[in-house]
């Protein structure tokens, strides 16, 4: 036993010499350094780093290509303020002369329209009587039987002129007032040169003409003519109390 143990002894003291050794060759100078060795192969990429901020704005860039077509209207805007009145300009030549106011057909025939327009409705508000209108023409009666002078006279002091009919339409109007009167009338019509030829009281011809069978006979001697209240006609003394009816 006690030699088992003697040979453990030596062996420990084997090796602490030669650790003792060892120690003493690591404290001696170091050596000529050795060829560097070849590089390595290139490792593989390391992950995705986290994005970074953007950068500034780079410089701009030429021109693209051809500009495109122009777009549609947009919509009319409010209407702006108006601007200052401008300066008055200047006064324009002359013109030539016109026609005199008697000459002028157009200007006569308007002043015509207008002062029918005023003086109708003033002669027959001024009878104060029936009124009867038809077409253009307005019938009006003051209701009185005077002789054809004093009639035409009240006619004419009224704007108009004795009535007188130029058309079936216009004679039915003048008799229904004669009939609402329940008596005859004188009409615009007198006796000319020749015996029981008549005329309108402005010398133009009768284009119309209503007489009752077998009249005018009065040969020379009744120069007026007078309205039944049938509508018919007869000539008739001037001198005889007839109703007053004007046209207008």
């Amino acid at each position: 036993m006690w030699l088992l143990s003697l040979a453990f002894t030596l062996v420990l003291l084997v090796v602490s010499g030669v650790m003792y050794d060892m120690k003493e060759v690591c404290v001696g100078s170091p050596g000529i350094p050795g060829t560097p060795g070849s590089h390595g192969l290139p490792g593989r990429d390391g992950r995705d780093g986290i994005k970074g901020d953007p950068g500034p704005p780079g410089p701009m860039g030429p021109p693209g290509g051809m500009p495109g077509l122009p777009g549609c209207d947009g919509p009319i805007g409010a209407p702006g303020v108006t601007g200052e009145r401008g300066d008055k300009g200047v006064p324009g030549e002359r013109g030539p002369p016109g026609l005199p106011g008697y000459l002028d057909e157009e200007l006569q025939s308007t002043l015509h329209n207008f002062r029918r327009q005023i003086l109708q409705p003033m002669g027959v508000l001024s009878l104060q009587g029936s009124m009867l209108a038809v077409g253009e023409k307005v019938f009006s009666t003051n209701g009185q039987s005077v002789n054809f002078d004093a009639s035409r006279e009240s006619c004419a002091r009224a704007g108009g002129q004795i009535a007188v009919p130029r058309s079936p339409e216009e004679n039915a109007a003048i008799a229904s007032i004669v009939k609402q009167h329940n008596t005859y009338a004188y009409l615009g019509l007198a006796e000319g040169p020749t015996t029981g030829e008549f005329y309108y009281l402005d010398g133009g011809p009768v284009n119309y003409t209503n007489w009752y069978s077998g009249e005018p006979r009065g040969q020379g001697k009744e120069r007026c003519v007078e309205m039944y209240t049938d509508g018919q006609w007869n000539d008739k003394n001037c001198l005889q109390y007839r109703l007053t009816i004007c046209e207008f």
